[in-house]
């Protein structure tokens, strides 16, 4: 088939024959997007192949010919047309006349000009018809005797056969729709008319949407019919053509299947990693990928190392079968004693260093090394400076009191501490249990996050990381769905993977993959990248924790900064002073003579008022009346 242009394409398509296959003779790019404007493809290379599976109209421009006017019609536009004109026109009067009337039964006809004729009874119009009625010689010259009729007026014209056009005849057929006008190859370009418009005749110029699927393209192509792109249709020889429609594993875990589904990797989303597993790292473009479906159960752990500098981060699964036993926790202050206190679990801990609570109120107590709490909750004091203080509330416990001892010691009433959140002493949990937890267990007995250390490994899981670490910190559940998956190069190895975090786009091949003997070998730890793992810590979860209170300010330290508030103020007078331009060079006197001659008029009286002002008074007014002293002196100044 010969190239056309995408418009003529679309005008004369049989929907009844879609889909049809294309390729892009005369590639086209818009500047201004790589991709769409407005949702439409804008750019396409030639060699490109397409299926079209759909063509709408979105709307109709009509022109005016003569005044290159325009008006859009919608494609349910109620008029009807009628055709003004044949296909074909002629350059001269004679071509029309030749070709009309080889006998003279065919007269009278209709035509008309595309020009204004200028004749000795006046200017015909363009586009006025005009009936010829017979061929005669005037004045010398073979003339076409013509009849113009104008308001009820016949006129008749001599038009010399050498007339130049172009002419048209004119012959009105059965009025149309609009979708039987675009419909009919015949009436392409033609003037028409139509009683509903402004315009004597107009010419129609549609505007269509292509829908069609391209290669590696995910969703349907929108192309607009206006682009200057010319296209070939190569449907009959491109019956092999498969087209390529990539997939997300977001998409594929939306779908739910079918599994197992052979897939090709497309391309891995670039970034830092976010697992440390050498199975997900060698992830490539290319490579054989078979999806097995979704991971059960769908709850992971968030766990970290303890004991060492530098810890590490894993994602464990719940179908992790390793054994676990309790650590007692570590606690930096009371607010993250606080913390982990749960309703209806009793919390002991011992002091591990030694603290004082300050003179902000005299309810505070503080604490040493041993010393044993039972946490009871919160609660708040009154300070000294009149402020509301948080407190953790706790009762001290015997050294070497039993339980029965314990509880006839609170009946007759035991000493009650009570710690500021902020007190930066160390706690350790004080605990006695020895029994042996799964993971699925333990998450659902006790709080997260809670201390483990890992007594026995995983058997699924050589390789299991966690039972070389002295502990490990069980911080938060999660649950996110996983995909099992595998390499056909490594088919005796499976890994998870979460599409919302790894969303690989692969394509789906055709063909069954082999179904493996027994369970799958998933491995349920994988080694999370730093990065990543702080970034899942910013979860919505985490964020709406409170942060710790801070310790209100000591007396000395209010002290300090108003000393320090003071010496900064004397400085910096004495640099306004050193560096004003207002004083006068010749005539003042130096800022060094104006300061000690302001100080001597008023230290007399102000050594003797600070002297007599008792020790209660805020110290703020030593602060107040040098401040009174330096606005005197700049003003003086």
């Amino acid at each position: 088939m010969e190239p056309l242009s995408l418009q003529d394409f679309a005008r004369c398509l049989d929907p009844a024959s879609l889909p049809r296959v294309l390729r892009v003779y005369s590639g086209v790019y818009s500047e201004g997007s790589i991709y769409e404007i407005c949702g439409n493809e804008c750019c396409l290379s030639t060699g490109d192949l397409m299926k079209v599976t759909q063509v709408c109209l979105q709307k109709v421009v009509c022109v005016n010919p003569g005044t290159g006017q325009t008006l859009e019609l919608p494609p349910n536009f109620q008029g009807y047309f009628s055709p003004l004109s044949t296909p074909k026109s002629y350059r001269t009067l004679q071509e029309l006349v030749s070709a009309k009337t080889p006998s003279t039964t065919l007269l009278p006809f209709c035509f008309m000009s595309t020009r204004s004729i200028v004749t000795e009874a006046g200017v015909v119009p363009k586009e006025k018809p005009l009936t010829l009625e017979a061929m005669e010689v005037y004045r010398g010259t073979r003339c076409a005797r013509c009849n113009l009729g104008s308001q009820g007026l016949q006129v008749i014209l001599h038009l010399p056969l050498t007339l130049e056009g172009p002419f048209w005849i004119w012959e009105p057929g059965v009025p149309q729709t609009l979708l039987q006008v675009l419909q009919d190859p015949a009436l392409k370009d033609l003037l028409l008319t139509c009683p509903v418009l402004p315009w004597h005749s107009v010419v129609l110029r549609p505007e269509y949407e292509i829908q069609a699927i391209m290669h590696m393209r995910k969703s349907v192509v929108r192309i607009p019919s206006t682009l200057e792109v010319e296209v070939q249709d190569v449907t009959a020889t491109s019956q092999h053509v498969h087209f390529i429609k990539p997939l997300l594993l977001s998409e594929v875990l939306a779908r739910e299947g079918p599994f197992p589904l052979p897939t090709e990797i497309l391309e891995v989303p670039e970034g830092a990693p976010i697992f440390l597993s050498p199975w997900v790292g060698s992830l490539r473009k290319g490579q054989s990928l078979c999806i097995y479906g979704l991971a059960s159960p769908p709850w992971r752990v968030l766990a970290s190392s303890k004991g060492q500098k530098a810890p590490r981060h894993f994602v464990v699964s719940g179908a992790y079968q390793g054994r676990l036993r309790r650590r007692p926790r570590e606690f930096p202050t009371a607010y993250d004693v606080l913390g982990a206190l749960q309703p209806g679990r009793p919390l002991r801990v011992v002091v591990t260093k030694d603290c004082e609570a300050g003179d902000e109120s005299p309810a505070l107590a503080s604490v040493a090394v041993g010393d044993r709490l039972e946490v009871l909750g919160s609660a708040q004091v009154l300070g000294t400076q009149g402020q509301d203080i948080d407190v953790l509330m706790c009762m001290r416990l015997s050294e070497e009191a039993a339980e029965e001892e314990q509880e006839a010691v609170e009946d007759k009433g035991q000493e009650q501490v009570l710690l500021p959140l902020y007190l930066p002493c160390g706690f350790v949990e004080e605990m006695s249990d020895a029994r042996r937890y799964s993971l699925a267990d333990l998450t659902h007995r006790l709080p997260l996050p809670c201390e483990v250390k890992v007594v026995t490994k995983d058997t699924g899981h050589p390789a299991d990381p966690l039972v070389s670490f002295p502990g490990l910190r069980l911080e938060e559940k999660i649950t996110e769905p996983f995909l099992v998956v595998g390499l056909d190069a490594h088919p005796e190895r499976c890994f998870e993977i979460p599409p919302r975090w790894l969303d690989l786009t692969v394509v789906e091949l055709e063909g069954q993959p082999d179904h493996l003997a027994g369970p799958l070998p998933v491995a349920t730890v994988e080694e999370l990248s730093e990065t990543f793992y702080y970034s899942l810590r910013k979860l919505p979860a985490s964020e709406s924790q409170a942060p710790p209170p801070r310790p209100p300010k000591s007396q000395d330290q209010r002290e300090q900064r108003r000393q320090s508030c003071k010496e900064g103020k004397a400085k910096s007078s004495r640099d306004l002073g050193l560096q004003s331009p207002l004083l006068p060079k010749p005539k003042a006197k130096t800022l060094a003579e104006a300061s000690k001659n302001v100080y001597s008029k008023i230290s007399p009286q102000r050594k003797g008022l600070w002297a007599m002002k008792p020790q209660t008074q805020d110290p703020d007014m030593d602060e107040h009346d040098y401040e009174e002293v330096l606005e005197c002196f700049q003003k003086t100044i």
